[in-house]
């Protein structure tokens, strides 16, 4: 109720009797661990990022395909992550390191974007954008990423799917990529492949969803 009240202080801003009541009684103020009123509670947590990962894991293993969990955190700008993770990808499909193909790269986790542009994005998308861009159509990698509530950014869209075609078949549209990638696009350029994700609503959030899949 302090911070709350300090704002209202800060701000001058006008509140109702009944709320400023609240506030300076402190009867407003949030449960505290401590508390003897959650003495009997226990929380279980049944869906979880880490979760989301070792079942994809399952479905790759029963396809006879090496799974490498790199992360259900992962975090930062979504076009840089899809660049660190293309150059994965890359040292797996050339080196066969650190596991040989078939293999997928899963990860989760939620990145961020600056936004520079006016297109119609996501972080998912940027990611999927920025990978196929350093990809550079490599063959033998493809890749899917959404967020797992069913809704990437504004759009109610969860994410999209790349190949090793990704990129000619934009150009064939008029499409330049890296246009789309500095316009935050990424929705745009996807729609326009016919290569959205479109799940619907999940009813349920486990961060984002990423598989990289390398033969």
């Amino acid at each position: 109720c302090a911070d709350a009240l300090e704002i209202v202080r800060r701000y001058g801003i006008e509140l109702p009797d009944a709320a400023r009541a609240l506030l300076e009684t402190g009867a407003g103020e949030t449960i505290k661990p401590a508390d003897e009123r959650l003495a009997g509670v226990s929380t279980h947590l049944i869906a979880t990022p880490q979760q989301a990962l070792e079942a994809a894991a399952d479905v790759a293993r029963a396809a006879g395909i090496t799974p490498v969990l790199l992360g259900d955190r992962l975090e930062g700008e979504a076009r840089d992550v899809g660049k660190v993770l293309a150059g994965v990808a890359l040292q797996v499909r050339t080196h066969g390191q650190p596991v040989p193909p078939p293999c997928v790269l899963l990860s989760g986790g939620e990145t961020t974007v600056t936004v520079r542009g006016n297109g119609r994005g996501g972080r998912n998308v940027e990611f999927l954008l920025a990978l196929a861009i350093a990809l550079d159509a490599a063959p033998g990698i493809d890749a899917v990423a959404g967020d797992t509530d069913g809704v990437d950014g504004q759009e109610e869209v969860a994410g999209a799917f790349i190949g090793p075609d990704t990129l000619a078949r934009a150009w064939e549209k008029g499409i330049r990529p890296r246009d789309s990638l500095d316009n935050n696009d990424g929705h745009g350029f996807f729609e326009a492949l016919g290569d959205a994700l479109v799940t619907g609503p999940t009813l349920t959030n486990v961060n984002d969803f990423r598989a990289i899949l390398i033969t």
